[in-house]
């Protein structure tokens, strides 16, 4: 039975009653918000460098109307921070959810809790495009999470639990799990859904034991399962030491200024992007809350039970090689190096030039950096649930972006699931003229995804069919570009590689 009290028609704002006390929410465009509600207790103080612990309880009724403090973070650097805004909230208590939820207190209704991407470094809950009145205009309970992002949430120290950004995100989920029917929505029916470094945090909690019972599906938006081991995740947090002449601790870096913090971080982690490598924060396989790799989990039957539906933008490259010049710099002789550095098979680079006959250096690199870092294990995951209990399903997003030649670029698609191309920070990538009935197709599969379980086409299967959501009618393609898939068969990345790349978690 729902605890909502939908307001609006007779002037009272919606109510909610959660474990720890009452929230006080709006009606906004005919659906409840509720935003800012704490799912854990504020990680500063005796708390930091710790996993979450539950919120205080509180009397009497909270305001939930303006969103939460977000965590410590810097924007992106230039050219990147006009494309993709990223808004602060000055706070502490960083560890808080929103919730979009229809207004007449229904109860039963599908969840689907978001988890935004940024490299492990960027982004919020806050961000514009993650509105999720569509998904509750379309009997949808959208929640979407804040969590502890940089150092403070996934630097790897000796005196303090790893992942702890990914703890908070369980912790997020345990939170829905014991409230979201006040808010009409089905525990057993939630779908978690993420972008990019949202994504690969999906994937791992997909291969974790504590989740078991948290989700019945689960989206991953252009981010694979990936994580390292200590030994090679520990290097960043160590600059980041180093920079400020402090020993790599937990207890150590809290007794630093968060501001110098955060300045020793940004320079660490600045200069390259996720596709040619640069130091990065990373999930760790810490023998605790994730025991081995996700991939290796993934592929092994972990969460086969769990519905599944993936997939990737078709020039993912070009958010981060485009803006700043990068595909021009690109020589002939660069791409060479890269190829060498990279060990990228010469039969597989002919195959993509061949298909590409009127692209750069700097392009060809980028369609093999997408597809080798993020398309093709997506592909592989997908025919290793062939014959699992739960669907999976795949598409592609491909409608390309006027704005500064983006193409069908990072991030592109989520205005679409979103459906929020009326947005102006939506339109900073999309332009103003993105067409809207695209998003309300590629809307419209997200919701019934969350709703039943099937997006509207075919499941993976030998076929290996593939919703392309592009510049015409939405269509199903068998088996895209499967001669340049064939051509990476034999091929791993190079560890060395692997840990020093953010593996595709891109810029959301």
């Amino acid at each position: 039975m729902s605890d909502i009290v939908a307001g609006g028609r007779a002037g009272n704002p919606p109510q909610a009653r959660t474990v720890q006390g009452t929230v006080r929410g709006a009606v906004e465009r005919g659906v409840a918000v509720f935003r800012g509600i704490p799912y854990a207790a504020a990680p500063v103080g005796a708390r930091r460098f710790r996993a979450p612990e539950p919120p205080e309880p509180w009397e009497g009724v909270r305001e939930t109307v303006a969103f939460g403090p977000t965590a410590p973070k810097r924007p992106y650097a230039p050219p990147l921070d006009r494309l993709l805004p990223d808004p602060e909230v000055a706070g502490d208590e960083w560890l808080n959810l929103n919730v979009w939820t229809p207004s007449t207190g229904a109860g039963g209704l599908p969840v689907l809790v978001w988890i935004h991407g940024g490299s492990l470094l960027h982004g919020s809950s806050a961000v514009p495009v993650y509105d999720g009145s569509a998904f509750a205009r379309d009997g949808v309970v959208l929640v979407s999470v804040n969590y502890r992002l940089g150092v403070e949430g996934f630097g790897l120290f000796p005196d303090a639990p790893a992942n702890r950004g990914l703890l908070d995100q369980l912790a997020a989920l345990e939170w829905v799990r014991d409230n979201i029917a006040a808010f009409g929505g089905d525990p057993d029916r939630v779908t978690v859904a993420g972008e990019s470094a949202g994504a690969v945090s999906i994937a791992a909690l997909l291969a974790t034991e504590r989740s078991a019972g948290l989700f019945r599906r689960a989206v991953l938006q252009s981010g694979a399962p990936a994580a390292l081991t200590p030994d090679a995740a520990r290097g960043t947090t160590e600059l980041i030491a180093k920079r400020l002449g402090v020993p790599a601790t937990a207890a150590a870096l809290a007794a630093v200024d968060p501001e110098a913090l955060l300045t020793a971080q940004t320079g660490v982690t600045s200069g390259g992007n996720p596709l040619t490598g640069r130091n990065s924060f990373q999930l760790v396989v810490d023998g605790e809350l994730l025991t081995r790799d996700p991939a290796e989990a993934l592929h092994t039957g972990a969460a086969a039970g769990v519905g599944l539906l993936m997939g990737t933008n078709t020039e993912e490259y070009r958010l981060w090689f485009v803006p700043g010049g990068l595909t021009e710099r690109i020589s002939r002789l660069k791409l060479r190096l890269a190829l060498l550095k990279f060990r990228v098979p010469n039969a597989t680079a002919r195959v993509y030039r061949a298909n590409r006959p009127d692209a750069t250096p700097g392009e060809i690199l980028g369609a093999l950096a997408t597809d080798l870092l993020l398309r093709v294990p997506l592909n592989r995951l997908a025919d290793a649930r062939a014959g699992a209990p739960a669907s999976t399903y795949v598409y592609e997003f491909g409608w390309p972006s006027p704005v500064q030649r983006l193409g069908a670029c990072h991030a592109l698609e989520l205005g679409f699931v979103f459906d929020t191309l009326a947005h102006p920070d939506t339109m900073a990538l999309t332009g103003p003229d993105a067409p809207q009935e695209l998003a309300d197709a590629m809307h419209r599969a997200w919701v019934d995804f969350a709703t039943t379980g099937d997006p509207g086409w075919p499941s993976w299967d030998a076929s290996r069919p593939v919703r392309f959501f592009g510049p015409d009618a939405p269509a199903l393609v068998l088996a895209p570009r499967d001669d340049e898939l064939r051509g990476w068969e034999p091929y791993r990345t190079p560890p060395r590689a692997a840990s020093r790349s953010s593996a595709g978690r891109g810029p959301r």
